[in-house]
């Protein structure tokens, strides 16, 4: 059994995503980020960051694991599965589960910031994140026209990236004209697993008005 500690972001359909895809059994544990239940105590626990999603593996003496992309990685090394064993297949995936982490994820997260929850209209800002989000989807795009996942085989590398850019249009980010990206982002979308794992939390965060402004909200320590 894993605890599985999550809300409605794209970080947190990764793990959601990732545990439908693999069959394993766990529970989840949704966090209220009005109420700042990630800055429990007990949540700190587990994840010294204070972020979602983090889980914790009861079948492996309560191990905890935090940040999205390390649970990818432990969860496909626990079941041997969406992540290649030989040398040059798993660094292909993880070549490109970095590039979500360290590029797609970041970039569109501040794209959003600012696009969506800064109380200011920075345009500099806006246009910066969002330019840099396109030319990254871009990226994707060529990879894309060349393999029909991002690392060859459908993996965790496409379960990474895959809620980030789904999500485009809420960046203000659009993908008119990369076909590749959206042939991608029609296949993973129309799999069981993935359609399950975005229901978990099965209600989103409320309407785009309150989702603001608890984002903006959170903007303030």
């Amino acid at each position: 059994m894993i605890d599985l500690y999550t809300a409605a972001t794209p970080n947190g359909h990764k793990a959601s995503i990732a545990l439908e895809e693999l069959g394993l059994t766990y529970q989840t544990h949704i966090l209220s980020f009005d109420k700042k239940e990630q800055k429990t105590p007990e949540f700190l626990a587990i994840n010294p960051n204070g972020r979602i999603p983090a889980i914790v593996d009861r079948s492996n003496d309560d191990f905890a694991v935090f940040e999205s992309g390390a649970i990818l990685v432990y969860l496909a090394e626990k079941t041997g599965q969406l992540l290649p064993q030989d040398v040059k297949g798993r660094s292909t995936v993880m070549q490109w589960l970095m590039f979500q982490m360290g590029g797609v994820g970041p970039m569109q997260g501040q794209a959003n910031v600012f696009f969506r929850y800064f109380p200011e209209k920075l345009q500099g800002a806006i246009d910066r994140y969002q330019h840099e989000t396109r030319r990254l989807y871009e990226v994707l795009d060529g990879q894309l026209g060349r393999h029909e996942y991002l690392a060859g085989a459908y993996s965790i590398a496409d379960i990474a990236t895959y809620p980030w850019v789904l999500r485009h249009e809420w960046a203000g980010v659009s993908v008119e004209g990369l076909e590749h990206l959206q042939r991608w982002l029609a296949a993973v979308g129309e799999r069981p697993a993935v359609q399950r794992g975005l229901n978990v939390p099965a209600t989103t965060m409320g309407t785009p008005d309150k989702v603001v402004k608890s984002a903006q909200s959170m903007l303030i320590k």
